[in-house]
């Protein structure tokens, strides 16, 4: 995960000069990968879970920084795993702000996963493009399922959970995390009433059955 932003600025950054924002920017950058440690342990307190999975870290795309929103009123999955991460918007992008173009996330991770009245939605400013499918008898269906999340709640059971694991270790769904990081794993997951704000998700097969894409005056 390591980034220019580690750099120290150089020591004729001093107050009053161009230099000393950049120092403040990297220092924040600085706290929150050491926030990573922590945040997984606060979900399992919570109950909570979902879904990520690529093979490392979480996302390897540059992020466009605009959160969107996914519903299931019934998410099943087997080989499930979690850990935290960070994701990287693009150099420049006018979605960073304050936060020196990284957001941190939880990356979740479903081998095989089952969603029932899958509802995603993306605020576009006045209008929210959304995404509905699983409605009916056919279910929406994903492999290698992943999303990087800043929110997730639902009513979740595990089943043979592990939670504090080296997430370099992990063996459920296929993923392996940064090492020396908190993580939990387990064989299978249930949500209902699942809710998250993602800003990437991920996935080798991606089923969805009677597929409705519009605009709507109100997201999921």
């Amino acid at each position: 995960m390591a980034s220019s932003s580690d750099v120290t600025s150089s020591a004729d950054s001093t107050p009053g000069n161009p230099g000393s924002g950049s120092e403040e920017r990297r220092g924040r950058v600085r706290m929150r990968r050491a926030a990573v440690m922590a945040v997984p342990a606060t979900l399992v307190a919570a109950g909570l879970a979902v879904l990520t999975a690529q093979g490392a870290l979480g996302v390897q795309f540059a992020i466009s920084g605009m959160p969107f929103t996914v519903t299931a009123t019934d998410l099943t999955g087997t080989g499930f795993e979690q850990f935290g991460s960070l994701d990287n918007m693009a150099e420049g992008s006018p979605n960073a702000g304050d936060t020196g173009g990284q957001v941190l996330v939880v990356t979740s991770a479903i081998k095989n996963a089952t969603l029932t009245k899958l509802c995603q939605s993306v605020d576009l400013g006045g209008t929210n493009l959304k995404i509905q499918a699983g409605s009916g008898a056919q279910k929406v269906q994903a492999t290698d399922l992943t999303t990087d999340s800043t929110e997730l709640s639902g009513n979740a059971s595990f089943d043979n959970i592990e939670i504090g694991n080296d997430a370099s270790t992990l063996t459920k769904a296929g993923v392996k995390g940064p090492i020396g990081v908190f993580s939990q794993q387990a064989d299978t997951v249930h949500i209902a009433n699942l809710r998250q704000v993602n800003y990437a998700t991920t996935a080798g097969v991606f089923k969805l059955p009677g597929l409705k894409l519009s605009f709507s005056s109100s997201g999921c």
